[in-house]
This record gives C-alpha cells, structure tokens and sequence, in this order.
C-alpha cells in the first residue's frame, strides 16, 4: 500500500490525489491519501482512499501535530510514504526508521527562499542556507525526490534519485470558449493574495473601459480579502466583481471557461514565483483563453512563448496589464491564442507523460523491497485502530 501524506493538502487536492495518487491506483497500487480535513470527506476520489484527521491551525499546529502524524504514518502498514510538505516530509522520514518503508518527498515550491518575505534582508542568506541544508539532509536520507517544476531538484543534491513530475495539465471535458465581441471578463483561478497581484489588478481594471469585468475564483489566502474589497469600492469597481470563492475543480473549470481572458500576475521579488508552474495556468490553456502572465516568470513564459498562447507583461505595472487586456478585445485573436493553448495543454504539456514518470519511479522502489514487505503493501487501511477524524 502507498500512503500519500499530507500536513497541509487538502484530501481533494489536484496534484497529490487526482494527479500522482490517481495515476498510481491506476497502475493498481492501493493508495490512501491522509490528510488534514473534515470527518464527512468522501471515503474515496479519483479510486484514492481518502482518510482524514483533525489537526490544530496554523504552524504551531502542524508542528505539534508531527510526532502524532508520524506515528500514525509508521503503523498504517504502508510500504512506500509519499510525503507532500516539509513536516510530512519529516514524518515519513521518522516513520520510516520504525517501519521500514521507502519514503519519496513530493518538492511543490523552493523552500530556501520561504522565509524571505518574513525577514530583513540581513538575515535572508543565512536563512536560506539553513533551509538548504534541511533539504539536502531530507534528501539524503528519501528514497527518491520528485519536483513539481524546474529548478527545485538542486536544493537536495541528489542527482540520482530525483526525478520531475511536473504540473501539467490533467484532461478534462470541457468545451473551450467561443469567444465573440463584446464587453470582457477577466478570471483569476486560485488562492489570491497581495504578491499574487490583486493591487495591481484592481489598478489596472480602474484604466479598462466601465464594462470589463472580473471573476476571481478562489479563496483570499494571506488575510487581505478585506483591503481587496475596501480598495475595490474606493475605486468603483466592486459592481464589477463577482467572488465566487472556492469551487470544485470541475466547477471552477466551468466558471473559467465562461471568461474571455485568464490572469496570472505573481509579483516580481519572490523565487517561488519566478519558477511558477500552476495548476491555473494549464486550466487556463484547457479552456481556451489566452493568458495574461509576468514575463519574469521562468516556466510559464517559457511555455506560453512556446505554446503561443497569450502575452507576456510586467505584472507589477497596471498600465501594462491594462494594455494586454486592450490588445486582446479582438475576438479572432483571442480565438487564436486560446485554440493553440488547448492543444499545446492536451499534447506536449498533458498530465499523461509526467504519470508515466511517476509510475515508473513506483515500479523500481517496489522492486527493491522485500517480498514480504511487497505482499503487506495491500494492507487495506491507514490505521485500523484510530478513531475517524483523530490522529
């Protein structure tokens, strides 16, 4: 059994259940996802068994919460761990050394740059080395590393055991835009906050003819939702933004595709955006709009250049959001980004070939435990022994 091992993901999350986890019940391993999360989650997503527990907000929590979550961890009788965040990383790590299992760290950001927003820049290259080091002896002591993205694998120096598993796009059906003349509405999918550009958004709506609107779908992640709403109404725009908040997956994708033009405006000054690969973006792509994105970003504008399949903006400048946003009223053009970007999403940049990856890395760690440890990987439950919701 492979345990997926979560101190923050949700029970529904994209990557760690309906991409990593999916494909790998679907190569017809048994998998549980335990994660954080309310006691009526559904049993199972994706073929994934979902089980969860309750754990205590914020930091302080999660790191109180690691002793229980490792234990639990080393008496689910899973044979690979798969853990999503550095404290589940750690707990996997630790319970591993009890129960024997192989344990892979699932990389989603660069964690040596976390903190640099929280310090003065005196204390920033000693807090990265720090975190640096507490990657690489993660590493070392892993089975395997998997990066969601590029540029994280050098963090862990382990060359031979880390493999990318990138964030691509996941197929769905759904019927791309058609796009027409008329007023626009722009979308943003995802957490929002101040780095990820709603000041700059907001400014730049107020430079856009008074009929453009603008849909955000997701949740304000960083505490600021209301400044967002008070600049909104000093400016007059709040009667043209509609905050649908959190929305299943299938549902935000539809509400996606009922907009004209999709943003990602992550805010120079963070690595964690300059090496951006996310999920919005391939959403994006799969539902036919052409992308607005920050030209800074690595990834993203390398695959849209590739993908020709929206533009490429200064995203700290409003005036410049609001000339792309210009440059694409015209429904032919828009019609023709978005078409090359849902191609590019269904083909060279699809989930398909990264689960393949994914498979294969599963295929060699199984082949290197015992065999009785490979017969006890169908092991049919985390831990029979907890109570529902506890840890």
């Amino acid at each position: 059994m492979i345990l997926m091992l979560s101190a923050a993901h949700p029970p529904d999350d994209i990557r760690v259940v309906r991409k990593e986890a999916a494909a790998l019940a679907a190569a017809g391993w048994p998998v549980r996802h335990l994660a954080p999360g309310p006691a009526d989650a559904p049993d199972r997503i994706a073929g994934v068994a979902i089980e969860t527990y309750r754990r205590p907000p914020g930091w302080r929590g999660r790191l109180l919460n690691l002793p229980r979550l490792a234990r639990r961890a080393a008496s689910s009788g899973a044979r690979i761990l798969h853990a999503s965040e550095p404290d589940a990383w750690l707990a996997a790590i630790w319970a591993a050394r009890r129960s024997g299992a192989r344990v892979v760290l699932d990389v989603h950001e660069h964690y040596p740059s976390r903190l640099d927003s929280r310090l003065p820049h005196p204390l920033r290259p000693l807090a990265r080395s720090l975190l640096r080091l507490g990657c690489r002896l993660a590493g070392g002591a892993a089975d395997a590393v998997v990066v969601a993205k590029d540029g994280l694998a050098g963090d862990f120096a382990a060359p031979g055991r880390t493999i990318p598993v990138r964030n691509y796009a996941l197929p769905v059906t759904l019927a791309p835009r058609e796009h027409r003349p008329g007023p626009l509405t722009l979308v943003h999918a995802g957490a929002m906050t101040r780095s990820r550009g709603w000041p700059q958004l907001l400014a730049a709506l107020a430079l856009l003819p008074p009929d453009t609107r603008l849909r955000l779908i997701g949740r304000f992640t960083d505490g600021s939702e209301a400044q967002f709403r008070a600049e909104a109404a000093r400016l007059g725009l709040a009667p043209r933004i509609d905050c649908t908040g959190w929305r299943p997956h299938a549902e935000a994708l539809a509400l996606m595709a009922e907009a004209d033009i999709a943003l990602v405006l992550f805010q120079p000054g963070e690595t964690n955006h300059q090496l951006a690969l996310p999920h919005k973006l391939f959403d994006a792509m799969l539902a036919g709009l052409p992308v607005i994105a920050p030209a800074f970003a690595t990834e993203v504008a390398g695959i849209i250049r590739d993908a020709q399949c929206g533009w490429l903006v200064e995203t700290a400048d409003p005036l410049a959001i609001a000339a792309a946003v210009r440059d694409l009223g015209c429904p032919a053009r828009r019609a023709r980004l978005g078409a090359a970007g849902r191609l590019a999403a269904s083909t060279r940049y699809a989930w398909s070939a990264e689960a393949e990856r994914l498979v294969a890395l599963y295929r060699t760690l199984a082949g290197r435990l015992p065999e009785a440890a490979v017969h006890a990987a169908a092991l049919p439950s985390v831990d029979s022994q907890a109570a529902p919701g506890s840890l």
